[in-house]
């Protein structure tokens, strides 16, 4: 019984360890790109939104200074729990 109770133990462990990104663009312009990065995220723990939940374009480019955006880019890292929604924007 207490081997079993450590097998299940460790495989918990593992799978809470598990996660999986995807991303990918989600428009782009004419604009040059000026060698700016901008990033907006939050996340998300059992369907509830976290840090302000604002992984917009506006803010994203706000935070890297971007007056002419380039390029978005959209990721997601999920994990077990907790999910994790990023906006990248390039311009200058």
């Amino acid at each position: 019984m207490k081997n079993l109770m450590k097998i299940l133990v460790a495989g918990l462990f593992i799978v809470s360890m598990a996660s999986c990104s995807v991303s990918g663009p989600l428009f782009i312009t004419d604009n040059p790109d000026g060698g700016k990065v901008g990033e907006s995220s939050y996340r998300v723990i059992f369907g509830f939104i976290l840090d302000g939940g604002d992984a917009s374009i506006k803010s994203a480019a706000e935070n890297g200074s971007i007056t002419k955006v380039s390029t978005v880019d959209t990721k997601v890292e999920a994990g077990l729990f907790v999910t994790r929604y990023i906006t990248v924007v390039t311009g200058e």
